[in-house]
């Protein structure tokens, strides 16, 4: 969300040649398939010696999850108004400083959205991490539900009901607070005048 947050910014406050190109670029990587691109992926990890690795694999999911993180960010960015940043220019704040105090704090509900989506797309993600981590033992929630499923169609159903109700609360929880949090979302209105 914070690399989101700092590649939105130039894209939504300046006007520049690349922007519309790069936002075509961004919304092209959301269409594409995780499937597409893993068989690279995984020589790529096997070149660098990261097959197996939970921080490489992380590191991945958090770049494979950015494209989309970076449009709706920046979408809920051009919703605050530019004015409120340049009073803050005015009385001396810098780029970085109306961003953290200003545009931030307002588009706090946004920023809430994104997080979920991108947490409910790298929580549910069964493929990434079935295809990059080897090791039963670092395998995410996601795949231990895969085990569940035995050979020959025996199927635990007992225990693959607990588990995923199990594996279901935190998502549950997540959506819960951040959804108290959003209750009085995007309260620009009278904000700025004329």
């Amino acid at each position: 969300i914070l690399v989101a947050l700092l590649a939105a910014y130039p894209l939504s406050r300046y006007q520049a040649r690349f922007n519309k190109p790069f936002m075509y670029g961004v919304l092209f990587a959301t269409g594409l398939p995780i499937t597409a691109i893993m068989v690279p992926v995984y020589s790529l990890f096997v070149q660098f010696n990261l097959l197996d690795s939970i921080p490489g694999t992380i590191l991945f999911m958090a770049a494979s999850s950015l494209p989309i993180a970076i449009f709706m960010t920046k979408n809920f960015m051009d919703s605050v108004p530019i004015a409120l940043e340049e009073a803050a220019w005015i009385d001396g704040a810098s780029a970085m400083r109306a961003l953290r105090t200003i545009v931030v704090p307002l588009m706090r509900p946004g920023i809430a959205v994104v997080g979920i989506f991108v947490f409910f797309q790298a929580w549910g993600n069964f493929f990434v991490p079935f295809i990059l981590l080897l090791s039963p033992s670092k395998q995410p929630a996601a795949i231990s539900i895969y085990s569940f499923f035995g050979q020959y169609g025996a199927i635990a159903y007992g225990q693959l009901a607990a588990f995923s109700l199990v594996y279901a609360v935190p998502a549950i929880v997540l959506y819960v607070l951040v959804s108290r949090g959003i209750g009085g979302s995007f309260a620009l209105a009278g904000a700025v005048k004329g």
